[in-house]
Protein backbone atom coordinates (compact mmCIF):
# COMPACT_ATOMS: atom_id res chain seq x y z
CA UNK A 1 0.00 0.00 0.00
CA UNK A 2 1.19 3.54 -1.25
CA UNK A 3 1.51 5.48 2.06
CA UNK A 4 3.13 8.82 3.84
CA UNK A 5 5.54 8.95 6.18
CA UNK A 6 7.15 12.12 8.16
CA UNK A 7 11.01 11.48 8.36
CA UNK A 8 13.28 14.57 10.22
CA UNK A 9 16.81 14.43 10.10
CA UNK A 10 17.87 15.91 13.64
CA UNK A 11 20.40 18.75 14.23
CA UNK A 12 22.73 16.19 14.98
CA UNK A 13 22.65 14.62 12.07
CA UNK A 14 23.01 18.01 10.48
CA UNK A 15 25.75 19.29 12.10
CA UNK A 16 27.66 16.27 11.44
CA UNK A 17 27.22 16.37 7.48
CA UNK A 18 25.03 13.19 7.36
CA UNK A 19 21.71 14.21 5.07
CA UNK A 20 23.52 13.43 1.70
CA UNK A 21 23.94 9.75 2.84
CA UNK A 22 20.86 9.57 4.75
CA UNK A 23 18.54 10.76 1.59
CA UNK A 24 20.04 8.50 -0.42
CA UNK A 25 19.21 5.54 1.41
CA UNK A 26 15.60 6.59 1.11
CA UNK A 27 15.76 7.29 -2.65
CA UNK A 28 17.75 3.83 -2.91
CA UNK A 29 14.66 2.11 -1.05
CA UNK A 30 12.26 3.31 -3.86
CA UNK A 31 10.53 5.79 -1.81
CA UNK A 32 9.92 8.84 -2.89
CA UNK A 33 10.05 12.75 -1.11
CA UNK A 34 7.41 14.98 -1.50
CA UNK A 35 8.54 17.44 0.47
CA UNK A 36 12.12 18.46 2.28
CA UNK A 37 12.67 21.63 3.91
CA UNK A 38 15.79 22.57 6.65
CA UNK A 39 15.07 24.39 8.64
CA UNK A 40 15.34 25.06 12.72
CA UNK A 41 12.60 23.54 14.59
CA UNK A 42 11.21 26.65 16.95
CA UNK A 43 10.34 25.79 20.40
CA UNK A 44 6.50 25.84 20.54
CA UNK A 45 6.43 23.28 17.27
CA UNK A 46 8.75 20.83 19.40
CA UNK A 47 6.87 20.84 22.38
CA UNK A 48 3.56 19.91 20.32
CA UNK A 49 5.65 17.09 18.16
CA UNK A 50 6.64 15.90 21.43
CA UNK A 51 4.18 16.31 23.62
CA UNK A 52 3.45 12.63 24.45
CA UNK A 53 6.43 12.90 26.08
CA UNK A 54 6.11 15.63 28.42
CA UNK A 55 6.57 15.08 32.27
CA UNK A 56 8.96 12.59 31.26
CA UNK A 57 13.08 12.72 32.62
CA UNK A 58 14.08 13.09 29.31
CA UNK A 59 11.82 15.81 27.85
CA UNK A 60 13.48 18.62 28.43
CA UNK A 61 16.52 17.30 26.73
CA UNK A 62 14.74 16.08 23.63
CA UNK A 63 13.65 19.37 22.96
CA UNK A 64 16.47 20.97 23.90
CA UNK A 65 18.19 18.95 21.19
CA UNK A 66 15.55 19.14 18.30
CA UNK A 67 15.81 22.92 18.28
CA UNK A 68 19.65 23.59 18.63
CA UNK A 69 19.63 23.80 15.20
CA UNK A 70 18.59 23.08 11.48
CA UNK A 71 16.79 19.70 10.71
CA UNK A 72 15.96 18.18 7.30
CA UNK A 73 12.00 17.78 7.39
CA UNK A 74 10.86 15.40 5.07
CA UNK A 75 7.56 14.02 3.51
CA UNK A 76 8.43 10.76 2.08
CA UNK A 77 5.76 8.30 0.06
CA UNK A 78 5.93 4.89 -1.43
CA UNK A 79 5.36 1.19 -0.83
CA UNK A 80 4.57 0.42 2.68
CA UNK A 81 6.57 3.46 3.42
CA UNK A 82 6.05 3.56 6.95
CA UNK A 83 7.27 -0.05 7.42
CA UNK A 84 10.11 0.66 4.99
CA UNK A 85 11.49 3.58 6.64
CA UNK A 86 11.05 2.22 10.45
CA UNK A 87 13.05 -0.79 9.36
CA UNK A 88 15.86 1.65 7.66
CA UNK A 89 16.34 3.63 10.61
CA UNK A 90 16.15 1.08 14.02
CA UNK A 91 15.58 1.04 17.14
CA UNK A 92 15.46 4.42 18.42
CA UNK A 93 18.64 3.20 21.05
CA UNK A 94 21.61 2.93 18.73
CA UNK A 95 23.27 0.02 21.10
CA UNK A 96 20.33 -2.32 20.32
CA UNK A 97 19.65 -1.30 16.70
CA UNK A 98 20.25 -3.89 13.76
CA UNK A 99 23.53 -3.70 11.66
CA UNK A 100 23.05 -1.66 8.86
CA UNK A 101 20.34 0.76 9.97
CA UNK A 102 20.55 4.76 10.26
CA UNK A 103 20.68 4.59 13.94
CA UNK A 104 23.49 1.53 14.00
CA UNK A 105 25.57 2.90 11.55
CA UNK A 106 25.11 6.91 12.71
CA UNK A 107 23.74 7.66 16.03
CA UNK A 108 25.68 8.07 19.10
CA UNK A 109 22.88 7.62 21.82
CA UNK A 110 19.62 7.80 22.60
CA UNK A 111 19.18 11.66 22.29
CA UNK A 112 21.72 11.96 19.96
CA UNK A 113 20.22 9.10 17.17
CA UNK A 114 20.43 11.01 13.93
CA UNK A 115 16.47 10.75 12.88
CA UNK A 116 12.99 10.82 13.79
CA UNK A 117 10.31 9.03 11.61
CA UNK A 118 6.59 8.47 12.27
CA UNK A 119 5.31 5.01 13.38
CA UNK A 120 2.27 4.80 12.97
CA UNK A 121 -0.35 6.18 9.88
CA UNK A 122 -1.93 8.60 12.82
CA UNK A 123 0.96 9.73 13.48
CA UNK A 124 2.41 10.28 9.90
CA UNK A 125 -0.68 12.76 9.19
CA UNK A 126 -0.43 14.42 12.63
CA UNK A 127 3.31 14.96 11.90
CA UNK A 128 2.77 16.64 8.12
CA UNK A 129 0.40 18.54 9.33
CA UNK A 130 2.03 19.82 12.11
CA UNK A 131 5.81 20.43 10.24
CA UNK A 132 4.28 21.16 6.64
CA UNK A 133 0.57 23.19 7.17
Amino acid sequence: MKEKVFVMIKPDGVRRKLVGNIISRIERKGLDINRIEMRKVPEELAKKHYEEHMGKPFYDDLIEHITSGPSVLMEVEGQDAIEAVSAMVGNTDPNKALPGTIRFDYAQSKTYNIIHRSDSHQSAEREIMLFFK
